[in-house]
């Protein structure tokens, strides 16, 4: 590869990690718009959201959720707290192990959240307007390909230095 097609290379690489870092900044100010609307923070958010996406009605253990988010599972058990408090989720032993806690939402989240649904959509449908399902799926596949890929670059980054 000459030096010039390199350069290419790295400008379009340059050019795709600005434009992922921009879509995770708009997110980001979403999550914090959605949060507000139940008067919980951004993190808070995204806990509530995790349990959402996985508890299959016998609750989630914290450290799934933890892994989900790739935060630590002290931040989940110190936020779960808070948004118990206020009556957004469950949390309860496991019967199995006393020691592992299992959330769950509360039927009052659920509630807030059927009432932002139309919203969301709407949302959703504005923001991929001009994808099909096919592709969507597919810019899916591979920026969930592209995050193993960077989960590993930066095992490798540690392990190298």
């Amino acid at each position: 590869m000459s030096v010039a097609a390199i350069r290419k290379n790295q400008d379009v690489i340059r050019r795709f990690t600005w434009a992922i870092a921009s879509i995770s900044v708009h997110l980001e100010e979403l999550r914090y718009f959605w949060a507000k609307a139940l008067g919980i923070s951004g993190p808070q958010w995204m806990i509530l959201m995790a349990l959402s996406d996985i508890d299959r009605d016998d609750g989630v253990p914290v450290n799934a959720v933890s892994k989900k988010l790739h935060v630590d599972s002290s931040f989940v058990t110190t936020q779960s707290k808070l948004l118990e408090k206020k009556g957004f989720l469950r949390r309860k032993p496991s019967p199995d192990d006393a020691r592992v806690v299992r959330m769950s939402l509360t039927d009052k989240t659920y509630k807030h959240l059927a009432g932002l649904a139309s919203q969301q959509e709407e949302l959703n449908e504005f923001i991929f307007a001009e994808l099909n399902n096919d592709e969507l799926d597919d810019l899916t596949d591979k920026l969930t390909a592209l995050r193993g890929r960077l989960e590993k670059a930066c095992l490798k980054v540690v392990v190298d230095t």
